[in-house]
């Protein structure tokens, strides 16, 4: 199998060309790794470049390029719109193919290690590789930027680094390393130069502060071109897709009397973010994902293309039922879980679609829309949650299968299985937490959708039900072994949490 991952390392230079060429060249020189994008801009004086390739080559990289940006960048001589704390400012690790977020922590771990070693640039730990939760969230690491940073790090202990002194580096700052899911640069321009209305409106859809979900965002002022932007990250397009964080700024710029004048995307953006983008606003009836041509062409050449006739769906439903039958522990209980939550919010999405073709439910196009947006992006994230589910309690075997001869390889071995056992009990809470959605959601949907649906809807209930049950008894049997009390702790209030919210 495949392994790849993506990493988008953020440098503070984004006017000299020579500067950023360099740091690229850099990275480029190993062997394995691909350069698929790179992106600059004058007025947040900033560059992000998108790497991909074998895990091992792209760290390597990674490690290169902020080797690089430390002899090249001064911080004391940098200015931009965007914030900064680093010159290299922050590299996060994707997982794309044959990898999963864990892969990705423990190789965030590593690099941050060597960049220390290599360049005495210390480093702080974000996302999933946070090591305290108030370190989660890139904007509260790098709340002061350098300049603040470089005078409080040595007073005050809570803004010491993860890795390092408590001090940054005089010229290069300190560089946040993490890893997350794949993330959406999205600028949008206003047609006004006023700084503060961009400002309200960040303020306004960022979830922080109660806007849309997955949503970070500020105002930046473009001074080259006499407007504001409204700069967004979104951290899960498919729940919060493109097409609402566009609606929800246009909204609120009218309130000020301002208007969007175009939109632009930071680096590389996920086909299956356009495609639902383009659903929404063409309003596409049934539209699914394989009527895309570049869909269709890949999974023809893969072999996976949809078969045609008599028993489709049959033969499409019965590799996997046949893989579960297997006298083998995976695909077991886990991964059926995942597969029930996702067939019900498979019906939402059937009986949604459908009601948006009808005259009587007209009233409640704009809702239908965004809760199939809901529903697709819950489906997708418990579909790949099959696999995953397998893939952690593989991870728990191979633990189990480690050497115990020393004391020494008793410890790492015992230390490898406490790990596995907590990636095998959170995948399956993952599960519980979205298929509680889906249920959820499907209540919602019965008061917009038509009477003569209202057993799919019921269907589907009851499917979200039982993938959130069946996820909840992985996580139990999972916590048996697990030795961290308060980790375990919190799983068993959350599973109770769970339950509730699909008992009715």
């Amino acid at each position: 199998m495949k392994r790849i991952v993506e990493c988008v390392p953020n440098f503070s230079e984004g006017r000299d060309t020579a500067k950023i060429d360099a740091i690229i060249a850099a990275m480029r020189e190993v062997p394995g790794v691909y350069l698929l994008d790179r992106e600059s801009d004058a007025d947040h004086n900033r560059s992000v470049v998108t790497l991909a390739g074998e895990p091992e080559a792209v760290a390597e990289a990674a490690l290169r390029g902020v080797g690089k940006a430390a002899e090249l960048i001064d911080l004391t001589k940098h200015s931009g719109a965007h914030p900064r704390m680093g010159a290299t400012d922050v590299v996060p690790f994707i997982p794309v193919e044959g990898v999963s977020i864990e892969d990705c922590v423990a190789l965030s771990k590593k690099v941050g290690r060597e960049i220390w070693e290599r360049y005495k640039i210390p480093v702080y730990f974000y996302e999933a590789a946070a090591q305290r939760p108030e370190r989660a969230n890139l904007e509260a690491i790098r709340k002061g930027q350098f300049e603040g940073l470089l005078a409080e790090v040595p007073k005050n202990p809570d803004r010491a680094p993860d890795i390092g002194n408590a001090a940054l580096h005089p010229t290069a700052g300190a560089t946040v390393v993490g890893a997350r899911k794949f993330l959406v640069a999205y600028n949008i321009n206003l047609n006004t130069p006023d700084l503060e209305i961009a400002k309200k409106i960040g303020k306004n859809i960022r979830f922080s502060n109660g806007g849309l979900r997955y949503v970070k965002a500020m105002g930046v002022d473009l001074r080259a071109r006499n407007l504001a932007q409204v700069s967004i990250n979104m951290t899960d397009f498919e729940q919060t897709p493109l097409h609402r964080v566009f609606e929800m700024v246009k909204r609120e710029a009218e309130r000020y009397g301002v208007s969007i004048v175009g939109s632009e995307i930071v680096g590389l953006i996920p086909k299956r973010a356009i495609e639902l983008t383009a659903d929404f606003y063409l309003q596409l009836e049934n539209f699914s994902p394989a009527q895309v041509f570049e869909n269709r062409i890949e999974a023809s050449l893969s072999g996976s293309a949809a078969p045609q006739g008599p028993g489709k769906l049959a033969s499409l439903a019965q590799p996997f039922l046949d893989a579960v039958a297997e006298p083998t522990p995976t695909p077991g209980g886990g991964s059926v879980a995942a597969l029930a939550g996702a067939l019900g919010a498979s019906l939402g999405q059937m009986v949604a679609n459908l009601s948006r073709k009808k005259k009587s439910q007209a009233a409640f196009v704009d809702q239908l829309g965004e809760t199939i947006s809901e529903l697709q992006g819950a489906s997708r994230m418990l579909s790949e949650a099959i696999d995953r589910d397998s893939a952690s309690f593989d991870h728990v075997m191979a633990a189990y299968k480690l050497p115990k001869e020393t004391s020494n390889e008793q410890v790492q071995r015992d230390a490898a299985i406490q790990k596995a056992l907590q990636g095998a009990a959170n995948v399956p809470l993952e599960v519980a937490r979205k298929s509680a959605e889906v249920f959820e959601l499907l209540g919602k949907l019965e008061s917009m959708s038509s009477p003569s649906m209202y057993s799919d809807i019921r269907v589907g209930r009851l499917m979200a039900a039982a993938g959130a049950r069946g996820a909840l008894e992985n996580v139990a049997i999972n916590l048996e072994s697990i030795t961290d009390t308060a980790f375990a702790g919190r799983l068993r209030s959350e599973s109770a949490a769970i339950a509730a919210r699909v008992a009715g």
